[in-house]
């Protein structure tokens, strides 16, 4: 199996990146610098302006699933950035006719009450509202196509480096909390979760989550 991942050198692409050359996929990493990706077996790196949709698709024709870890963290305005983003990708999907797109997505939109998400909860980080309400709003892009294979996964609430276990639950649109009532899942562990449903595709045209 061939994938292209998209933001392949930043922190959650390059979880993504590992677990997927370990697993034995052949993987075409589209980034904006390659200089920060070394050489490996199975690896075929390209530099990509994904605001530059038919340079995308271009890049994406002919691979068996798109995995996007594209991120505004580094822009001063981190959500029109990140929709402007996430709209060229859907964009270039959809013109190279690739058969799956997978995005990473965002703890914040998921329920922590009925009809209550998590990104508009008095306590969420306002430095990470910019990327929350991003992903909120790809995911409202991605429910609206008519046709296109999509899953989306949002992380719990903490998204930190870790082990990888294998050891974690699903879910759907709620947040997810263990036993001590924390939102927590390790890129490492969250990695094992996409790269599943690269290889299963359990959620096609649904978001699903991960979790302790």
């Amino acid at each position: 199996m061939k994938i292209a991942l998209i933001g392949a050198s930043g922190y959650v692409g390059s979880a993504l990146l590992r677990e997927a050359l370990a697993r034995g996929l052949q993987v075409k990493a589209l980034v904006s610098n390659p200089a920060k990706i070394a050489a490996q077996a199975g690896l075929e790196v390209a530099k990509v302006d994904v605001l530059d949709t038919a340079a995308l698709a271009a890049q994406l024709r002919g691979v068996d699933a798109v995995v996007s870890a594209f991120s505004g963290h580094a822009q001063s305005d981190v959500f029109g950035y990140y929709v402007q983003g996430i709209r060229s990708i859907i964009a270039a999907a959809k013109e190279a006719r690739v058969p799956r797109l997978l995005v990473v997505g965002g703890a914040g939109s998921l329920e922590v009450a009925p009809g209550v998400q998590l990104v508009d909860t008095p306590e969420f980080p306002a430095q990470w509202k910019g990327t929350a309400e991003g992903a909120r709003e790809a995911l409202k892009l991605l429910r609206a196509e008519p046709a296109l294979d999509w899953t989306m996964l949002s992380p719990s609430a903490h998204l930190e480096p870790g082990e990888r276990s294998g050891k974690f639950r699903l879910g759907t649109d709620q947040l997810l909390v263990d036993a001590q009532g924390e939102s927590r899942i390790s890129v490492e562990d969250y990695a094992v979760a996409m790269i599943d449903e690269v290889e299963k595709a359990a959620h096609s045209r649904h978001r699903f989550t991960v979790g302790y």
